[in-house]
């Protein structure tokens, strides 16, 4: 069996307005731990990229901490260099204050107005840098109109698959998600807790983006 190296990025990223506020989201960092253990338990092994988060990572994996989204971006970029291909489970804070207070923000009775401007795109940038032997797959979290935009997605970020799913997946022990291939359809749907979907998902990585594949680490 061929033996891959997977980049996985894992939970939510923080972007500062000041020394003790920040823009997040509920990203729990489940589902980047079931595709680590997932993938641990094919024989993979794992770097996990995580944004701060008090899930528990597979013992097996090697873990970087990151907090900010430039910095998932720098570090993943470092990793992904040594590595056969990277899983985008995060859910780095899509935007940033155009200005950080480098003192707390006192409230002074009036509204608070804050520019803020679009962080970079971490799968979009590993998807645009990989070489002919290197795969990325990206999550895809929409509201509204869910398959269109992962393809629209998929073919943006230059993704070989997709994984779509939806905001009830934030910080649920449960997902529901359509895997999509790089013509934009589905190879299954999948329910259930992210244990069960992530070794869904790491089959059909395995079987269609590792397995053929000749790897540096094998």
């Amino acid at each position: 069996m061929t033996r891959a190296r997977i980049l996985i990025t894992s939970g939510p990223t923080r972007q500062y307005l000041d020394p003790v506020r920040y823009l997040t989201n509920a990203s729990s960092g489940r589902m980047g731990a079931a595709l680590a253990q997932a993938a641990l338990d094919l024989g993979h092994e794992v770097v996990i990229v995580s944004g701060p988060v008090s899930v528990t990572y597979p013992a097996a994996a090697r873990v970087v901490d990151v907090v900010t989204t430039d910095e998932m971006l720098r570090v993943a970029g470092e990793w992904f260099l040594q590595c056969d291909g990277a899983i985008g489970a995060a859910a780095p804070c899509d935007y940033m204050p155009k200005q950080v207070s480098d003192q707390k923000l006192s409230k002074n009775g009036s509204p608070l107005q804050l520019e803020l401007i679009e962080t970079p795109d971490v799968i979009a940038t590993l998807g645009q840098s990989k070489r002919d032997d290197q795969w990325v797959v990206g999550f895809a979290l929409e509201t509204d109109d869910r398959r269109f935009r992962a393809i629209v997605k998929l073919e943006k970020k230059h993704c070989d698959l997709i994984v779509s799913n939806g905001p009830e997946a934030i910080d649920s022990a449960d997902n529901h998600v359509e895997l999509l291939d790089q013509q934009g359809d589905v190879i299954e749907t999948i329910s259930g807790d992210k244990p069960h979907v992530a070794s869904r998902l790491i089959h059909h990585i395995n079987q269609r983006l590792i397995a053929n594949r000749k790897t540096p680490h094998q």
